[in-house]
This record gives structure tokens, C-alpha cells and sequence, in this order.
């Protein structure tokens, strides 16, 4: 049972829960493994001889490599089928992880991080496009809502399971649990995962291209990374290098999408952009993916400094938010074809944008409680729109162009995130992080950012 051919509309049950599960054992190591090691990084530091300064490329090694590759290999699975990529990409990130598992030098652990990106690439490229092959159309807004849910706990228990593995274990155990997870993945996912017809799609992309698409995102993830607000500092806006990078990074990227505009099917899928409600779609993902990221790291801060909560208390008051969205999800799933996706995601980003508003007018001296349901609501808000919303970037594409829309999901994430993380920067920059005002014109923002992304989301009701 070598795989099996995708039907004309989905798999049958139990065919179907089992490909799912494919779906959900991956994306889950993939998403899991880019903050795992976060709360192991001193001791790294320490065992492998290693600054702290360097330690951080553990992490950083393993975002860009998979950040660089999305669409790439999202076009890839376009020209040899998804499956055979997802299988690769897991592959891959298993082999990976023995070698960062091994690895006695700061050096060998971020090459086979590296490595381990470029898996999860392939993993995370085309996990949406194999859930439009699994999901007969009537019920693919219910997939959607799983990997919706998939990404958002696996987002935020990084540090929980890390903490419970360091407990009781050294670091290198923290890739040990890929092993099990990734052999029984690889071993069902030959017999469950279903094939693509693949088309030809003309001729390859170049490797100039490709080059481009590495250079780019990689320009403007060093950008953000050195603005200082991705690991907690006081973020040093004022220096120029950071904003060098993401201008090298806006430039490269010109260069790029000029040679990518006249092609049939670009490598950056400028094809579907030029679909109405697929641009409105990835417009209404960057804008909630960047409130997300302000109101995310603007957060601790006021919760440490400005109400005087412990961190074990931040950490605890903030799941909150992911729980809302692991309440709603599979209800939003479920309206997914009820309701025009456009009315769900521009109802969800207005309950986002009004939990965002509703933290912005805290007290000075709030309690848990109320703290909790405006968080929750967030979450709750952030979930109606986004399955929906990733419903629509997967459906309004081609199926021939399903990878490419896939690989469109994390670049839209990449980008929001991006910017989000460059305007806390240049908030703080305003207004330091100490007497909660920078704190408060973050989330205002990130309120105006959702409430545009709601508007983009009910315009789409126009363009069908």
C-alpha cells in the first residue's frame, strides 16, 4: 500500500482520518520545533562553549531555512506531487534531528537545524494543498479548521513541552521526540497520503529565482531579528543596520516580482494575486498576522511591567488566547459553507479587533479575570477569521496551483509577523516599554491592523 490516488472529491472514510492524521503529526513536529528550543538556549550556551549572541541562531537557522523554502517547494509539489514533497520534507527533518541530537559543537547543532528547516519546509509548503486533496470539497472548511487549530497549539506549547522534557531530560532530548513521531509519520503517511494528477506547468523556475526568493525573505528576516523585539529586549530601532536589511530586503524583492510579473506560472504566485478574492484573502491574512504579532510581543510587556505579574502568571494569563482559538475553531470549520467565508472572516476580525480595543482600556490595576476574557476573545475572534480565511487562499486557486497557494499561507504569516514586529520596534523606539503607554498605542494599532483585515475579508462578498 504504496499510497493511493486522489479521488475526483476527497477521500472516503476511514482513508480520510488517516491521511488527516498525516497532516496533523507533521505540521504539528514542524510548527512545535520552531520554539522548542527557546527555553533550553542558555544551557546550550553554556554546554556547547557558546555566547548567547550565537546560541540564538539555533532558533533562528531553523525559522529562516524554513521561511526561504515555502514556495520554492510549494511549487515543487505543484510539478511532482505534494505527497512526494511532504514525504521528503519528513524525511528530512527526521534525519535532521538525529544529527542535532548528536551534534557537540554550536557549529554541527545549527547545520543540522538548518537541515531540519528545510524538512519542515517541505513539510509546511504543501500540508494545505494535501488537505484539499483528503477533504471532499462539501467538508473541506472542517481540514482547514483542524490545521487552524494544529498550528495554534502547537505555536504556543513549544515552551510547555520543553519545560516538561528538561525536567527530567538533557537538551538533546528535545529532538529525540521528532524520532518516534517522524518514523510512524513517514510509515503511515506511504500508505495514507493521496496522490495529485501533475500537470505541466511550462518551464522550470530558474535558480536565479530561487535565489531571489532565499535572498528576500532572508534580508527581511535578519531585519526584524536585529530590531531586538523578537526575543524580549528593549529593541534597538535607533540603529541602522536592521533597517539597512529590511531596505535590501524591499529591494531585492522589487527585483524579484519584476521578473517574476510576465511569467505563466511564477515561483512567487503573482498569478493568483491577480485573482480578486485571493488578493483580498492574503491582504486580510498579513493584516491579522500583524496585529497578532503586535499585540503577542507587546503583551509581556505590559503584563510584567505595567500590571507587576510574574512570569510564570504572563505565561499562564496569555494561554488564554490560544485557548479561544482552540474553542472556536472547529465551530468556525463548521459555519465554513453556511456563511460566505468573507461574513465569518470580517465578523472574526471584528470580535479581534474589539478584544484588542477592550485590553487597550485595561485599568492600571486590572484582575486575572479581566484580563482573561479579553484575551480569550482575541483568540476567539482571530479563529472565526482565519479557517475561513485560509479556506478561501486554498480554494479560489487552480487545483494545478494548490501548492503555490499552500506555500502563500506561511509567506502571508511571515509577512504580517514581519511587519508587526518592525512597527513595535519603532513604537518602542517613541515610546519605551516602561509606564505601559508604548505598550497601549501597540494594541490600538494592532486594533486598527485587525479591523482592516475585516474590512479586506467583507470586501471579498463584492468580488464574487
Amino acid at each position: 500500500m504504496a499510497g493511493t490516488d486522489a479521488p475526483h472529491d476527497g477521500l472516503p472514510e476511514p482513508a480520510r482520518s488517516r491521511a488527516m492524521l498525516v497532516i496533523i503529526l507533521g505540521l504539528t513536529v514542524a510548527v512545535l520545533d520552531g520554539s522548542i528550543v527557546n527555553l533550553a538556549l542558555p544551557g546550550i550556551a553554556r554546554e556547547l562553549n557558546a555566547s548567547a549572541a550565537h546560541s540564538i541562531w539555533v532558533v533562528n537557522a531553523y525559522q529562516i531555512a524554513t521561511l526561504v523554502m515555502l514556495l520554492p517547494l510549494a511549487s515543487l509539489g505543484d510539478r511532482i506531487g505534494y505527497r512526494r514533497v511532504y514525504l521528503v520534507g519528513m524525511a528530512l527533518f527526521a534525519l535532521s534531528s538525529v544529527g542535532a541530537m548528536l551534534a557537540n559543537s554550536l557549529g554541527t547543532l545549527i547545520a543540522a537545524r538548518t537541515v531540519q528547516g528545510l524538512g519542515a519546509a517541505g513539510i509546511m509548503s504543501v500540508n494545505a494543498a494535501m488537505v484539499r486533496l483528503i477533504y471532499p470539497r462539501a467538508l473541506l472548511g472542517r481540514g482547514m479548521a483542524i490545521n487552524s487549530m494544529v498550528v495554534a497549539i502547537s505555536s504556543v506549547a513549544g515552551p510547555s513541552v520543553a519545560a516538561g522534557i528538561l525536567s527530567v531530560a538533557s537538551w538533546p532530548w528535545l529532538f529525540a521526540l521528532n524520532l518516534p513521531l517522524g518514523a510512524f509519520t513517514l510509515w503511515l503517511g506511504r500508505r495514507a497520503l493521496p496522490r495529485n494528477p501533475v500537470l505541466d506547468t511550462g518551464p522550470r523556475n530558474s535558480m536565479v529565482d530561487i535565489a531571489l526568493n532565499v535572498l528576500m525573505f532572508t534580508l527581511i528576516f535578519l531585519g526584524a531579528e536585529r530590531l531586538g523585539v523578537r526575543h524580549g529586549d528593549t529593541p534597538g530601532a535607533a540603529s541602522p543596520l536592521p533597517w539597512a536589511l529590511l531596505a535590501a530586503g524591499v529591494l531585492v524583492g522589487w527585483v524579484y516580482l519584476r521578473r517574476q510579473w510576465h511569467m505563466a506560472t511564477p515561483l512567487f504566485p503573482i498569478d493568483l494575486l491577480r485573482i480578486p478574492v485571493f488578493a483580498l484573502s492574503m491582504g486580510s491574512s498579513v493584516g491579522a498576522f500583524c496585529a497578532q504579532m503586535l499585540a503577542y510581543l507587546a503583551l509581556p510587556f505590559l503584563l510584567l511591567d505595567s500590571f507587576g505579574r510574574s512570569p510564570l502568571q504572563a505565561g499562564l494569563l496569555i494561554t488564554a488566547w490560544p485557548l479561544g482559538i482552540v474553542v472556536v475553531a472547529p465551530l468556525a470549520g463548521r459555519l465554513i459553507g453556511r456563511y460566505a467565508d468573507g461574513l465569518l472572516g470580517g465578523i472574526g476580525m471584528g470580535v479581534f479587533a474589539s478584544g484588542l480595543l477592550l485590553l487597550a482600556a485595561l485599568p492600571a490595576d486590572p484582575s486575572n479575570a479581566n484580563m482573561v476574557w479579553r484575551l480569550a476573545l482575541c483568540g476567539a475572534g482571530f479563529a472565526l477569521f482565519q479557517s475561513p480565511n485560509n479556506h478561501t487562499i486554498v480554494t479560489s486557486a487552480p487545483l494545478h496551483r494548490s501548492g503555490a497557494a499552500s506555500g502563500m499561507l506561511g509567506s502571508a504569516r511571515l509577512t504580517g509577523q514581519t511587519l508587526g514586529a518592525v512597527l513595535l520596534a519603532t513604537i518602542f523606539t517613541v515610546w519605551p516599554p516602561s509606564d505601559g503607554v508604548g505598550e497601549v498605542v501597540a494594541l490600538l494599532l494592532a486594533a486598527s491592523f485587525a479591523a482592516l483585515a475585516g474590512v479586506c475579508s467583507s470586501l471579498r462578498l463584492r468580488s464574487h
